[in-house]
Parts: structure tokens; sequence; C-alpha cells
């Protein structure tokens, strides 16, 4: 799929699909802003899946793998906003000027940044049919759905928060993580969306080292309520969940008591960077099959389902109490040793409610051999994904072995880090090395389109785990302002 020009050197629509009225001509100019890019974390659940179905706590952590947004200006004369979504074939573009702002900006329906959005508003999605229904006509119906719902958060967001003279743009996405397997991907790409559209609106500032932390909390959290509303547009009812971890980073505990009101998040500042082992089964699953059988089960055996329920209620708080203690040190074995029987024993129980997989047997049996750590599954299970915390005793030559063995099986392996950073920005999208001989470079749309798969995109970007060496640029608010752990412990609703 070839690239669209920049900087008036050619159309922006080429290569993509372009959307209806006539091409608006107009003198060719410089681009109004740099290039630059957002990234936001994947997430996992470390305990207490399907619990939390039933009122009780679970808590989900950030994970190394991410997403990555380029947004580069077209000059003044080019009036068309482009996404270019390689990762899953999507190309399309529209004229900005044949948008339905006039059904957007009405003063009953017209958003500001500030503004809490908890719904979608009916007549808005409507407005916005005509131009999803022309994306990917000649693709299958799953990747159209998978086009339509990533194109409705981008529109939606664009057109509650711009205007009609917002500047032509591309927006080039790459992600490292992978789709459909409960990792929180779609999160990812909203909160990438939010941040790059306010940062467009000059609505945020940062992040930067001397940024007082309340502001930097503020900022954090006018990203997250709107990658909310992209991932309303994307899953209709979500949690709030994926989206405040992608955000914030780190960890979060979460609550939900009463499905008619927002869950309660407690956001785990101190929540320790861990060696984590994520592995893909390639097993498709459905989380409504899996918590459907854990109900039929409970229907069935009511009170031993309450007391496996209890259980996984009680390892998720021992965790938390673990973690948050003042003397806790994720270096010492035996606080990571708790941490891992905990992970064992919860996916013990989830195995006894029936979710989980021969598949996800297969990994924890694989790793347990060549002793490398702790193995659950992480997500709705059957299918789907396994985390395993690595031990001190985790040896390149032992990564290696176990890489071969998962190899052979069919299994996919990414070695990451839980509980990093959340959203950041690389403003302008220029890196620089340590390296007295390289002094970084721009990172344009054909070196980014061209990386091919994830350790070239995470070596360009210079963000996560296959970066490897320390690139200068990026910032993330979760790390601006110094230590401020004030609101660990402080429990806020999300909207969801």
């Amino acid at each position: 799929m070839e690239s669209p020009k920049v900087n008036g050197m050619g159309e922006a629509t080429k290569g993509c699909e372009a959307g209806e009225g006539p091409a608006i001509q107009r003198r060719q100019s410089r681009p109004t802003m740099p290039a630059f890019m957002t990234s936001a974390p994947g997430k996992v659940i470390v305990y207490g899946e399907h619990a939390v179905v039933y009122g009780k706590a679970a808590m989900a952590a950030a994970i190394s793998l991410r997403s990555y947004l380029l947004v580069t200006a077209l000059s003044r004369s080019h009036r068309t906003i482009t996404l270019r979504f390689p990762d899953i074939d999507l190309g399309h573009s529209w004229n900005i000027d044949d948008l339905p702002w006039a059904t957007f900006s009405q003063p009953s329906k017209k958003k500001h940044y500030y503004d809490l959005v908890d719904k979608l508003d009916p007549e808005l999605v409507e407005a916005m049919q005509p131009l999803l229904s022309k994306i990917s006509p000649k693709a299958s119906s799953d990747d159209r759905k998978i086009h339509q719902n990533a194109a409705s958060a981008f529109l939606y967001l664009f057109l509650s928060l711009g205007s009609r003279g917002f500047p032509g743009c591309i927006y080039t996405l790459r992600s490292t993580i992978p789709i459909g397997a409960g990792l929180g991907s779609s999160a990812s790409i909203s909160v990438c969306i939010s941040s790059a559209i306010l940062l467009q609106l000059r609505t945020l500032s940062g992040p930067h080292p001397d940024q007082p932390r309340e502001e930097a909390e503020l900022q954090i959290e006018r990203i997250n309520r709107w990658a909310f509303v992209g991932e309303m547009c994307i899953h209709g009812n979500p949690s709030g969940v994926d989206n405040t971890v992608a955000t914030g980073g780190k960890a979060v505990l979460f609550k939900r008591g009463d499905y008619n009101q927002p869950p309660t998040v407690t956001p785990l500042k101190t929540f320790p960077e861990l060696p984590l082992l994520l592995v893909n089964t390639r097993q498709s699953r459905s989380t409504a099959t899996e918590v459907a059988k854990v109900a039929a089960f409970r229907k069935a055996h009511p009170a031993v389902v309450e007391l496996i329920l209890e259980a996984i209620s009680q390892i998720t708080q021992s965790a938390h109490k673990l973690i948050s203690t003042s003397g806790f040190d994720a270096k010492e074995i035996t606080s990571i040793q708790t941490l891992g029987d905990l992970m064992n024993t919860n996916h013990g129980l989830l195995a006894a409610l029936g979710v989980s997989h021969p598949k996800l047997e297969r990994v924890r049996e694989i790793v347990d051999t060549v002793g490398l750590g702790w193995t659950k599954l992480t997500g709705a299970g059957g299918g789907g994904s396994a985390i395993t915390l690595l031990n001190s005793k985790a040896s390149p030559s032992t990564l290696e072995e176990l890489d071969s063995k998962l190899a052979h099986e069919g299994f996919e392996r990414y070695e990451t880090t839980l509980g990093g950073e959340g959203v950041g920005v690389l403003w302008p999208a220029v890196l620089h090395t340590e390296s007295k001989d390289d002094t970084g470079g721009d990172i344009d749309q054909e070196a980014f389109l061209s990386a091919s798969g994830r350790e070239d995109v995470e070596k360009l970007v210079g963000v996560g785990v296959g970066a490897d060496e320390k690139r200068e640029g990026w910032r993330f608010w979760s790390n601006v302002g110094g230590p401020h752990v004030a609101s660990e412990g402080k429990q806020e609703p999300v909207s969801g």
C-alpha cells in the first residue's frame, strides 16, 4: 500500500479509498506542525478473572507491548484526513469539508475537551454511518467490522473535539499487541488517538520534568475520558478498565458490584516493573462463552462456585496487600515467589471453574519443565493468552530453550515487562541516541510503514521490549512531577 505524500508533494489520498466530494484546490503551503507520535501500552489481568463478574476485585497491569500513532500534518492545501493502519490492512481517507460537522456542531451536541462523555449520542453515531459504510467494501465481514470499529472510534473523537478548520493529517498506526487475545489492543489504540487529537488542539501541556504532578494527573484523566469514548464506539459498554491502564500505566485494582454503576478503580502507582513472559496460544475464544460457562456452573453448584470465587478474591487482595507494603522489594526472591505462588493458585481455581484449555495447560507444562517461573491464564480463558512471571533463574539459554519448545508447538511468545509506563508522546517525532556517532533522525512514514514485525517497530520508535538502546525524546505523563503516591488506595469511579 503506497503511502500518501506530504508537504504538498502529492495527493494525500493516493493508495487509499477517498471520501465523497470534489477535492478543494488551495495554494500549497507548509504543514502547520511537526510530525509527532503518541504511544500507549496493552494490559493483562494479573489476578481475579471471572470473580470480578460477581463483584469481587481483580488486578490489571500494563505490559510493554504497545501501540504507536504517528501524526503527520499535511500542507494547508490538502484538506484530507487519512487513516493508515497497515497491521490490520486499513487505509481510508475523508475530505475534511465533507464530514458531518453540522450535526456534531449543534449547540446541544458540541463537546469540549474537558467534558465527561459517559454515553454515545445516537444521532452522532448515525451521522457517521454513511462514512463508515464506504470503508473496506471488499474485505471479509470480520475484517470489515474491525476496520469500521477503528474508524468509528477515530471519527467520533475527531468530530467531537475538532472543527472544520482542522488541518489535514495522516494518522499512521503500528501496534505490537496481538489483536483479539484479551490484551487491550483496542484501548491502547483509543488512548493513542485521544492523546494525539488533544495534543493537536493544544489542550495538553507537557509531559515535562517540571510539570506538577497534579497537572499531569489531570491530563491523564482528560486523555482517559476521551479514550473511553473511543472504547464505547468499539465495544458498546466497556468497563473502562483497559483504557485506564493504557493511559496511566502501572496497575489498577478494580471492582464492580453494581452493573448499573461504573466500576471502582484504584490506581496502584507503586506497582513494580516485573519481568513477564506472555504466550499467545492462538486459540480463539469468546469471553461471553466463558462467562456463560461459569454462570451455568454456579447455577448448578452455587455453594462450591461461591467458595472458588471467594478464594480468587482473597488471592487478589493478598497480592494487593503485598505490593502495597512499604517494605516490598520486587528484587527479593521471596516477594516474587509469593506473587508467583498466588498466580499458580489463581490459575488452578480458574481451571476448577472450567475456563482453562488444553493449549493453556500445555503452555504451563512447557514452562514448568524448564523451570522458568509461575504461569496462569489471563483474561476470560478458553484459549487466548497465558502469562508467566519470570524468576531470577531465567537465563538467556533457558529462554532460548523455552522459545524453541513453544515455537515447535505453534505458540507465539513475547518477552515483556509488567507494570510499565502509560501514555507517552514523542514531539517532534525525532529520536536521539546516546551514541556520539548517531544523532538520531526523523521517524517518517516510509520508515514507519516499512518496519516489518514487532522488533523492527520497537527498534525504530525506541520504546518497548525490543529497543536495544536508550532513546531520548519520549515523555510519559505517568513519570513526571517526581514521586507522588498520595492517591494510592483512593478509589475512583470510572465511567462505564
